[in-house]
Parts: structure tokens; C-alpha cells; sequence
């Protein structure tokens, strides 16, 4: 993988009211929604966050390429832990977490100086917010395309999607778009990558979708396989023509 590859589906939706800003560190790719430009701070974030897991690597290696769960080492902490942890919970390795994981721990730490902020790392989300935002799923040539978006109620979840048809995301599976809500960016970003695993073809969305919303913390979970498209949780799925704010 490139260390930048071009996020077009960002010019596609933007709430007016935050300031939007773009960092990368190595092949960490933000786009940041807050109050103000938090540039700086979002770029000193993902460095310690990028500085925990690239030091664990270093001692643990095997973390790199594993694809089946791992035990936590003794030395695992913060952010490292939180990807062992997800990774056993959804039966991946804890790289699958990585993503969702750096985009929390950067939400959090810019949430000192705004009080709403939004963090996107390749398609997985971080949102810490005061009103609704709608928050769009792209499904790539699926004829469900950017047809689609999750309304998420005041508060602090992940958003994380993973598909075997596009993007830089390791798939074993042929979905569109696997896209997990929960209150974590490392178990909805390893459930994300759990569920895109087990869809082979339209047939697999309905069962793939169960297993997911049978996970303790799931909000919802939504599936886009060629046009085929299940859907189960909380959260008001919503047509992307629908006006929003």
C-alpha cells in the first residue's frame, strides 16, 4: 500500500457547521471535522497513537501479518491492547483494528479543544458529537453506490466499513460495503473486517448481518453486496437523497 492513496469519496459530503482539515502521518490518512482547525493537534495525535503500536511491533512482530486472534502480551497497553482485545472479540488478528482504533484515539485527543469532533482514517470513523450527523456509506459500483447513510444520535461512536470489492482493506470476502457501528473504533473496525470476511455473495448478507447485531455494544450493522443490501440495529438508515444538515 502507498503511504497516500487518494480518498475521493471525501469530496462528497462535509457538515457545514465544522472546519474540515486533512493530516498524514506514514500510512495514517485523516480527514478531521472539529470546531476549528485542529491540523497540528490531529498530526501530534496520530504520531503517539502511530509511536505505541509501531514500538509494540518492534517486540512483537507476529502482530504484523496475524489473521486469527492473539493473547494480549504482558507489555501490550492503550491503544495496543484495545486492538488484541477487538481482534479476539470478532476472531481477527489485531491489525484488523488498527484503522478504527487510531481514529479514536485521535478523536479523543483533539475532544480537548472542540466540543464535536470527527475523525475519518480510510473509511473508518471516530465521531464525538452534540447533534445528529449523517454519515454516508460508499459501496463502490454496488447499484446501492452512495445511495445510503447512517443517522447517528448525539454521542460517541465508530463508524467502520470494510469491502472486498474496493479500497485498501484486506477482505476474504466479496462485500461492497460491511459497515459496524459500537462505541469502540477497535472492536467496530475488527467486526467491519469480520463481516466483510464472511460474505461470499448475496446469499451470505442476511446471516453475516445476524452475526454481527449479535455482538454485545453493536448499534448497527449494514451490508451492500451487488444489489443486495441487509440491515439490522438501532440507527435510521437513510436515503443519501434525503436533505440533511
Amino acid at each position: 500500500m502507498t503511504a497516500h492513496e487518494p480518498r475521493r469519496y471525501r469530496r462528497l459530503s462535509g457538515p457545514a457547521d465544522l472546519v474540515a482539515c486533512e493530516v498524514a502521518v506514514g500510512e495514517t490518512d485523516l480527514m478531521v471535522l472539529a470546531a476549528r482547525d485542529l491540523r497540528a493537534e490531529a498530526r501530534a495525535a496520530a504520531r503517539a497513537a502511530r509511536r505505541q503500536i509501531e514500538s509494540h511491533l518492534a517486540l512483537h512482530p507476529e502482530m504484523l501479518e496475524a489473521r486469527r486472534p492473539l493473547s494480549t502480551p504482558a507489555d501490550a497497553r492503550g491503544i495496543v491492547a484495545e486492538m488484541y482485545a477487538a481482534g479476539r472479540v470478532a476472531g481477527t488478528g489485531p491489525m484488523a483494528a488498527v484503522a478504527g482504533a487510531v481514529a479514536e484515539a485521535v478523536a479523543r485527543a483533539l475532544a480537548e479543544h472542540s466540543p464535536e469532533v470527527v475523525v475519518e482514517n480510510g473509511g473508518d470513523l471516530f465521531a464525538i458529537t452534540t447533534r445528529e450527523r449523517v454519515v454516508g456509506i460508499d459501496a463502490g459500483a454496488s447499484p446501492w453506490g452512495h445511495s445510503l447513510a447512517l443517522v447517528l444520535p448525539p454521542g460517541q461512536r465508530a463508524v467502520c466499513t470494510s469491502s472486498g470489492t474496493m479500497g485498501h482493506s484486506a477482505s476474504g470476502g466479496r462485500a461492497d460495503a460491511a459497515a459496524v457501528v459500537a462505541p469502540s473504533g477497535a472492536l467496530a473496525d475488527a467486526l467491519a473486517t469480520a463481516v466483510a470476511n464472511r460474505v461470499s455473495g448475496p446469499a451470505d448478507v442476511a446471516a453475516a448481518a445476524e452475526w454481527a447485531q449479535a455482538h454485545a455494544g453493536v448499534e448497527h450493522v449494514v451490508i451492500i453486496c451487488g444489489d443486495t443490501m441487509g440491515a439490522a440495529g438501532a440507527l435510521e438508515l437513510r436515503r443519501m437523497t434525503d436533505r440533511t444538515d
